[in-house]
Parts: C-alpha cells; sequence; structure tokens
C-alpha cells in the first residue's frame, strides 16, 4: 500500500512540534544522554583549579601538664575500693596535636580556620597545597563563631587566595565544593548541594545560622572551604552531624557573610565588637501569629525595649514584631541574632516592623555595647560560701561577650578560685547573682556587703542559662 503524501501544513507542524517539546519543561522530556564530546567532558576541574590552592592544612601542637601516678594507683581494683591516687604524684609533659584545614582569604598570608582547630595551641604550622611549609601566629580568634585567623609570612610573594562571597545569595539546591584534609589523607575535594540554610544546631557557637551541606566532611576538614560554582569561599566548614564520628551527609558550615565580619574585625583591632540594638524578644509562634493577624508564624516579639539603648532611640516599642533587618527576613530570634552579629559597629540597619497591625520601616543606629557601668570584677573574701569568687558588674558590653541578657541580674560570676566552696554548692561561671536573702545587689561591692552581713542561711536567688533557680546554703 503506497503511503499518501504529507500536506505543506503537515510538513511544517512537525518542526513546530520537535521544537516544543524541546522547550518543554525537564518533567516533560525523557532523559538525555550527552550529545557531544565536549558535553561528556564537562567538569568541575576548572573552578577546583582555581580554590583548591588557597586551602592549606592546619597542623597545631600544644603541651599539657598531668599528674602521673605510680602503676599501682592506675590499677582498676584498687581505684575501685581506694577511690583514687594516694601519695605524692610526678608531674609529667604530655603532647597534644591536632589536625585541620584553613583557607587562605588574603594574598599576604591572612588564613581562617576554626577556632576549635588551634585552640590552646603552642605551635601552629601551616602546609600549602604545594607543600611548603610556615609556621603561623595567630592573629585572633572569635570563639563566639568558632573562627580563628592566623598569619603567615610569604616573604613578599602574593599567595593563592579565595574571596569571601555573599552567603545570602545561595539557595537551597544550590551546587557547592568542599575543599580539606579528612583525617589527614591529604588536601580531598567532595561535591554536594545546599541542604538547607539558616539552620540551628545547638553547641555549635553562639550564632546559629549555619550553612547545611550534604558535600562530605569529615574530621579534619574543619576550618575548610565550602565553595560555589564560581568559586567563590561561601563556608568555612566546621561541624558533622554524626554518631560514629564518619560523614553522613549532615555538615554544617559558617556562612561567609559571618566570616567576613569576624576577619575585618580580627585585623582592625584584634577583637571582634558586634552592634548591641538594647532589645529583647521572642519568636513568633502559631498562636502569637494568630493573636496578631499574622497569615504565617514568623519574625520576633519585643518583649522589652531598653531605655538607654539604639532600639528605643530610634522609636521601637514593646509589642513590636521585626519582620526583616536590612532586607532580608527574620523567621525567628536565631535569625535575628545572626544578622545583627553578621553586621558592623557604625552605620545604621533598616528594620521592618510590625506595629497595631501596619508594617513600618525604621532605621536602627549599630552601636557598640557600652561599658556602663564600669565591670569593676574582684574577688569576694570573707566567710561565706562565695570567697574566692571573681565576680563582675554586668553591662551590656559583658553581657554580649558573654552571651548572657542584659537586665536579669546586676552582678555575674566570672571565675571561682582553687579556695572556693561555690562549685560545692551548685554556682557556675556565668551565673548571674540577682538577690541574696531577698536583696538585690545594684554592683559587686554591694554583693560583697550582703554576702558578709547576712546569713547563714545564705537565700541566693540566680539566673542560669537564661533560667532562674534558687540556692539555699547553710542554716
Amino acid at each position: 500500500m503506497r503511503a499518501r503524501p504529507r500536506s505543506a501544513a503537515t510538513l511544517f507542524l512537525l518542526p513546530v512540534l520537535a521544537l516544543a517539546l524541546w522547550l518543554a519543561p525537564p518533567t516533560v522530556r525523557a532523559q538525555e544522554v550527552p550529545a557531544s564530546r565536549a558535553e561528556i567532558k564537562l567538569s568541575f576541574a576548572p573552578v577546583v583549579e582555581e580554590a583548591a590552592p588557597a586551602v592549606v592544612n592546619i597542623y597545631s601542637r600544644r603541651v599539657v601538664q598531668e599528674r602521673a601516678m605510680p602503676p599501682l594507683f592506675r590499677d582498676p581494683m584498687f581505684r575501685h575500693f581506694f577511690g583514687g591516687p594516694m601519695g605524692p604524684s610526678r608531674p609529667r609533659e604530655r603532647v597534644e596535636n591536632a589536625l585541620g584545614s584553613g583557607v587562605i582569604v588574603r594574598p599576604d598570608g591572612v588564613i581562617l580556620t576554626n577556632n576549635h582547630v588551634i585552640e590552646g595551641a603552642d605551635e601552629i604550622k601551616v602546609v600549602l597545597n604545594d607543600r611548603r611549609e610556615f609556621d603561623a601566629q595567630l592573629l585572633g580568634t572569635d570563639a563566639r563563631t568558632d573562627l580563628a585567623v592566623l598569619t603567615i609570612d610569604p616573604k613578599g610573594e602574593s599567595l593563592p587566595a579565595l574571596s569571601l562571597g555573599d552567603s545570602d545569595t545561595l539557595a537551597v539546591g544550590d551546587l557547592v565544593i568542599a575543599i580539606g584534609n579528612p583525617f589527614g589523607v591529604g588536601q580531598t575535594v567532595t561535591m554536594g548541594i545546599v541542604s538547607a540554610l539558616a539552620r540551628t544546631t545547638g553547641g555549635l557557637g553562639d550564632y546559629q545560622s549555619f550553612i547545611q551541606t550534604d558535600a562530605a566532611i569529615n574530621p579534619g576538614n574543619s576550618g575548610g572551604a565550602l565553595v560555589d560554582m564560581a568559586g567563590r569561599l561561601v563556608g568555612i566548614n566546621t561541624a558533622i552531624y554524626s554518631r560514629d564520628g564518619g560523614n553522613v551527609g549532615i555538615g554544617f558550615a559558617v556562612p561567609s557573610d559571618m566570616a567576613r565580619v569576624v576577619v575585618d574585625s580580627l585585623l582592625a583591632g584584634g577583637t571582634v565588637t558586634r552592634p548591641w540594638l538594647g532589645l529583647d524578644g521572642q519568636t513568633v509562634t502559631p498562636d502569637i501569629a494568630r493573636s496578631l493577624g499574622l497569615a504565617r508564624p514568623a519574625g520576633v516579639l519585643l518583649s522589652e525595649v531598653r531605655d538607654e539603648g539604639p532600639a528605643r532611640a530610634a522609636g521601637l516599642q514593646r509589642g513590636d514584631v521585626i519582620l526583616a533587618f536590612d532586607g532580608r527576613p527574620v523567621d525567628d530570634e536565631e535569625a535575628l541574632r545572626f544578622r545583627i552579629g553578621a553586621s558592623t559597629v557604625g552605620g545604621t540597619a533598616t528594620l521592618r516592623i510590625l506595629r497595631d497591625g501596619q508594617e513600618r520601616d525604621v532605621d536602627v543606629a549599630l552601636e557598640a555595647p557600652p561599658e556602663v557601668p564600669p565591670r569593676n570584677p574582684i574577688w569576694l573574701r570573707g566567710r561565706h560560701p562565695l570567697n574566692d569568687t571573681l565576680v563582675a558588674n554586668l553591662n551590656p558590653a559583658l553581657a554580649e561577650e558573654m552571651d548572657l541578657l542584659h537586665g536579669q541580674g546586676a552582678v555575674v560570676v566570672l571565675e571561682m578560685g582553687q579556695r572556693s566552696p561555690a562549685p560545692r554548692y551548685g554556682l557556675r561561671p556565668g551565673d548571674v547573682i540577682r538577690a541574696v536573702n531577698g536583696q538585690e545587689p545594684a554592683t559587686v561591692r554591694e554583693l560583697a556587703s550582703l554576702m558578709s552581713r547576712t546569713g547563714p542561711p545564705w537565700r541566693l536567688d540566680v539566673i542560669r542559662e537564661g533560667r532562674p533557680a534558687k540556692l539555699v546554703i547553710g542554716g
């Protein structure tokens, strides 16, 4: 049977139909194989080639003094019956070594890494990608973000360095590359995607807004680079979630926006000072959202705006809801803390707030926390439970350093000496003493007077990790 000739209209529609199928969304098109030799050779090698020379290995060493015990005292049976060593013990030195990674962020030898990689180190050595070794100097640390800045002397040579990208441009699903030195096997490159943003993970730092990625990160990767497809540094690999210490595809990196503030601050003055707005608040819950007429639970409801703070000067009030910080959404308390912490002192920030059902923008000055009243740290002495205890007046600057809420008490415990009985009674560094036997001390001098002329018993009202507690001692 002879085929019927196609009409001119049919011949015209066939290429149009083929073009429509090609332009259709990927879910409509069938999977395709590479169509050319060039597509087969597609690789991330150009990005790695540019970024890898700026990632270094870091070896740290510290000497630890410990008391040596005779073999008999180390015997488990002896310790079971006698409860510990007896007799004199000889001090001895033990060397601890640590391994990690770092990223050159300035061609003159400025290196960014994790604080926990070099914490307490007596000696730090940096090994470049080309195997050259340098002795490193610690420029400064910021324990609150677990970041540290080192410097090496390249003798005038311009070293390969990674530019800090804008971590706010990342989106979940973006491809990223992790570069570091896992388990000391040598520089290793892994690839994955951004699994989540602004991830809150307890115990990793005070500013909980991590980049989560499934790019393989293992011990030794700490301080290494998380790089986007443009070869920019978007994060510092910091930690993993693991039950056995190995990678399970859940890793966390400090965003580059926070790292930039730490580097610039440490290079400028050796310390990191963050803005203080003088406000406290709580995350908007579904119940709060319904009561305020919000479409979804998002933002921070202000519970206190301090008279002496920049927020009060800008007109913010108790009951306002902060929805955005400089155009970036604020979903919860941690997001607001991160936005403030990733800002620099000086200038202003624009806050989008909700008040009486209406949204408005408010410009707030980004000021350093004040040292008012002066800290005036003193060691308490006397026949009372706080003997040999170092306390200080809790001002906004000290509260910011210790991650405490200013305004919950006037005096904070900084340290306890070897002769202090306070630890036996449950007191800890960081406890804020609100009252002694019902009387509130306004300064460390008043606290010293109260402890000397009241009790026993001593009834202490304290704030610990944001929660009230009571200690009753003696009597």
